[in-house]
């Protein structure tokens, strides 16, 4: 787990990161990282950016934010209620296999994940 500090003065939620999420992020195109980084910061402020959507079957307060770039579409999917921060459970480039669909094994890489900490953050 990582925390990633806010940028600016405004009061927001911090926002962590499961390690493998933010390795996989790092390797996103630069724009990418940018545009799912400001969808991210508007969580954090207690908002929904227009590229975030409900992430449906994950319970309430489990989101997906998706950007387009030429190389593909690419999605990072954080959690808001799940301790005090903004988790960031998974990042993924989205392969056109089932259409707009999320597969399932990355579906169930999240739900993993999200079992996961909300049992470490029980301790």
């Amino acid at each position: 787990m990582v925390d990633l500090p806010s940028s600016g003065t405004r009061d927001t939620r911090p926002i962590s990161w499961i390690q493998a999420a933010l390795k996989d992020f790092k390797r996103f195109p630069q724009a990418v990282q940018g545009a799912i980084r400001v969808a991210l910061t508007v969580a954090a402020e207690g908002r929904k950016a227009d590229i975030a959507k409900p992430m449906k079957g994950l319970g309430a307060g489990v989101f997906e934010v998706a950007a387009r770039h030429p190389n593909g579409a690419y999605r990072a999917v954080y959690a808001l209620q799940v301790g005090d921060a903004i988790w960031i459970l998974h990042a993924f480039q989205k392969k056109a296999t089932q259409g707009r669909k999320t597969p399932k094994r990355e579906i169930e890489l999240i739900r993993s994940r999200l079992g996961r900490l909300e049992k470490e953050l029980e301790r």
